[in-house]
């Protein structure tokens, strides 16, 4: 059994596996090709992506890969919580540059589904938290894009955190969104 919720913006999902739960714990089907296209998500998953951040604020995005390489993403987290945010950067779409941020959390269990068409980042809202994801294309660096996750037209409501946010260099120096390479 499996709960799709639908997040303001067309095609950005909120997956809710049925979790079986007795004395001992818990069992959940995260993926089940099967079960996902019986709602309507048929999906050819090509690599398992897993993350560890060892603080809170950790920010990892916005990133993107460009057609042809475009992936969609299929994000839970294992251990801990995140903010997870999609940018639409389709320009031909009338939610171009709007976004969407959901917690996603180990407790939760709950996924989000990011298609083709979205940048996509987390903040981390615990300490050693864990995300795994699925893409369905492999990492290609040619087509590899990101963007600012403070651009102010974007405007993105992060919760500041109390060590201040964590990025890699290559996400301080990403683009605006008005000087990024997007979808059509």
């Amino acid at each position: 059994m499996l709960e799709v919720r639908p997040l303001g913006i067309e095609g950005l999902l909120e997956i809710i596996p049925k979790r079986h739960g007795d004395a001992r714990g818990y069992f959940t089907e995260t993926w089940n090709a099967a079960r996902f296209a019986e709602a309507g998500l048929e999906l050819a998953f090509v690599q398992d992506n897993h993350s560890y951040s060892a603080a809170a604020g950790v920010v990892r995005g916005l990133h993107y890969q460009l057609p042809p390489r475009a992936q969609d993403k299929l994000l839970r987290v294992v251990r801990g919580s995140v903010l997870d945010v999609a940018v639409d950067i389709r320009r031909s779409s009338p939610t171009f540059g709007k976004w969407v941020a959901l917690e996603v959390s180990a407790e939760k269990g709950n996924q989000i589904l990011v298609p083709k068409g979205f940048a996509h980042g987390f903040m981390t809202l615990v300490p050693h938290t864990e995300v795994l994801y699925k893409v369905t294309d492999t990492y290609s660096p040619e087509h590899d894009r990101s963007i600012r996750f403070d651009d102010p037209a974007i405007s993105i409501e992060w919760p500041p955190p109390a060590g201040g946010f964590q990025l890699s260099d290559k996400d301080l120096k990403a683009p605006l969104l008005a000087a990024a390479e997007v979808f059509a």
